[in-house]
């Protein structure tokens, strides 16, 4: 079956399915809300990279990343889209974004041991260390 899928920056509409997203991955739930403020969303929004990948019906998947530093806050894709590309499309647009912003590496940091951490070892992530949260942190070069 081929699945359509459609990148785009994100709008303030998207935010309530955005939270869907956000919430609606059962590896990686979201269990201090405040790690995720909507200050901090509306900023990624206005001020940095926040792309939304959608099929043909709604948002399946988004990313935020900071062009200043190379940073990538965020990478969600809902469980029932997961393994259709979206993942991948996403972070290629990031990475693309944040080279065209004359970084030579981003970085970020998930769990250790989930699928998140193995999504992007995959693709040539590396290790460099724990941060304070006990997740492991990742660099990409450009």
């Amino acid at each position: 079956m081929r699945f359509s899928m459609r990148l785009r920056p994100a709008l303030r509409a998207d935010l309530p399915r955005i939270r869907q997203v956000r919430h609606g991955t059962a590896e990686n739930r979201l269990l201090d809300p405040g790690r995720a403020s909507d200050a901090e969303v509306t900023w990624y929004m206005d001020e940095a990279v926040f792309l939304v990948s959608e099929d043909e019906v709604e948002v399946q998947g988004f990313v935020c990343a900071d062009d200043r530093t190379g940073y990538i806050w965020a990478l969600f894709v809902i469980d029932g889209a997961q393994g259709r590309g979206h993942g991948t499309a996403l972070l290629d647009a990031a990475m693309t974004r944040l080279r065209d912003a004359v970084h030579r590496q981003a970085f970020l940091s998930t769990g250790i041991g989930t699928r998140a951490e193995e999504f992007y070892r995959s693709r040539d992530w590396r290790p460099t260390g724990i941060n304070m949260r006990g997740e492991v942190v990742l660099r990409s070069w450009l």
